[in-house]
């Protein structure tokens, strides 16, 4: 397994990196920089939908690690993503109905890392990732998935929205865990599924939430109001594993 360094800096090398075909998944720039090296760099970035996020010089400062970003630093990714489609052929090649982990905006790495865990044993067939507010396929995330990443696919996606109703046409429904929502026990949860999971603090967002065919909740006796989204993750995931037994 690889965890190399994943921070680019300098305007020759990452504009070697975005030539070379690697993936890049989010670019740092200085604010108000705008020649020609610099603007290389964002037609580049442009080209292939990075995520840019401009910011004073002392940002880029405080996040160099060698002290000589030259303006511009990138986060390129652990692993290569992989495509919606690779999912759906890994799912026919098994001759199973597709079973998708989608995630709704989960910016901490180590739950991308242990949900991607979860669903390798849980046997999902993969999990879906929004390109925006959302942590991306780092060395942190790979080093949680203890080693799932290199099994289990992750596909990442500019709208999670519309992805999910391209995969509707393909029959797959949906079901995104809610507090609010039916009770897992009480929904049927075989046949093609994507299970959303939300936001660390906020839940799933709710426009997907009203895209998703149900929504379900885990039964809870304690004291506090909620589970870690990769914990909530994991008992949804298990229902329906329990599900497609029966």
């Amino acid at each position: 397994m690889r965890y190399e360094e994943l921070t680019i800096e300098g305007r020759n090398a990452v504009l070697e990196a975005f030539r070379s075909g690697r993936t890049i998944d989010r670019l740092f720039v200085l604010k108000g920089c705008q020649d020609g090296p610099i603007n290389s760099i964002l037609r580049e970035a442009r080209k292939r939908d990075t995520v840019i996020s401009y910011v004073p010089r002392e940002r880029l400062d405080h996040m160099s690690e060698t002290g000589k970003h030259q303006g511009v630093i990138a986060y390129a990714a652990a692993y290569e993503y992989a495509q919606v489609e690779d999912i759906l052929q890994a799912a026919r090649e098994k001759g199973e109905d597709p079973f998708l982990i989608l995630l709704d905006n989960i910016e901490d790495p180590h739950n991308l890392g242990a949900i991607i865990r979860t669903a390798n044993l849980a046997g999902a067939h993969g999990v879906i990732i929004p390109k925006r507010r959302a942590a991306g396929l780092t060395a942190t995330v790979a080093k949680a998935s203890a080693g799932a990443l290199n099994y289990t696919p992750v596909a990442k996606v500019t709208n999670l929205g519309t992805t999910i109703d391209e995969l509707k046409k393909q029959g797959i429904w949906f079901v995104c865990a809610d507090m609010d929502g039916t009770v897992m026990y009480d929904v049927n949860l075989k046949g093609p599924i994507g299970l959303v999971i939300g936001n660390e603090g906020e839940g799933v967002s709710r426009l997907i939430r009203e895209k998703c065919d149900y929504q379900v909740s885990v039964p809870m006796k304690g004291d506090i109001d909620s589970l870690n989204a990769s914990v909530a993750a994991g008992v949804l995931a298990y229902e329906i594993v329990r599900q497609r037994r029966g």
